[in-house]
């Protein structure tokens, strides 16, 4: 089985059942010890691309908004046994023609990285039919929405499993807040937890 790592922040490492090490925004925490095959930068804020906190594998990818939203069409690319959708990720702090969210799916499972963000229709339109086993979502209602619009997505979304993410800014972690985000699923990962997928 695989295993998601909550390293703070907005920063978690995907481990597959077969060892490919993905990191999302890479930027808070500990756990960068395991050499990157792949890397899902949401968007080129700087508590979101710390690449030197990791070690690349020969051939690692590295996807970010310039690479996969080109002209206004999120790409997909298919690495290994992994297929990754980019997705729309805006708000009043974050354009829309540089940020993405990201589909991933691994393991027979799926799992929607948002990247900074509030509501979007594609929530409602698409992520709702997706059958999404675990979304992480932003909640520090300064830069991204706050924990009751995230509650509002994730019942949009209905993903089995909701994780609060991106809670304060200059922390890696606040439960509190992370406790005022209500969800059925919901699943409150403080840094340095990791979960079997």
């Amino acid at each position: 089985m695989g295993k998601l790592l909550y390293q703070g922040h907005g920063s978690y490492r995907i481990v597959t059942d077969n060892g490919i090490v993905i990191y999302v925004d890479p930027f808070a925490g500990e756990g960068y010890d395991l050499p990157a095959d792949l890397v899902l930068v949401s968007h080129e804020h700087p508590d979101h691309n710390k690449l030197s906190l990791l070690n690349q594998k020969k051939g690692c990818t590295i996807l970010r908004p310039e690479t996969i939203l080109i002209g206004g069409v999120y790409g997909s690319r298919k690495i290994d046994d992994i297929s990754i959708q980019a997705v729309p990720a805006y708000n009043a702090k974050h354009d829309k023609n540089h940020c993405v969210g990201y589909l991933i799916e691994l393991d027979g499972i799926k799992i929607y990285a948002s990247g900074d963000t509030s509501f979007t229709d594609y929530m409602s339109d698409v992520l709702s039919k997706e059958k999404i086993a675990y979304a992480l979502l932003p909640i520090d209602g300064i830069f991204n929405m706050n924990p009751e619009e995230a509650s509002k997505c994730a019942e949009v979304i209905g993903a089995i499993h909701t994780i609060p993410i991106h809670m304060k800014p200059g922390a890696l972690f606040d439960r509190q807040i992370a406790q005022s985000f209500v969800s059925k699923g919901r699943l409150i990962l403080a840094p340095k937890e990791e979960i079997i997928l």
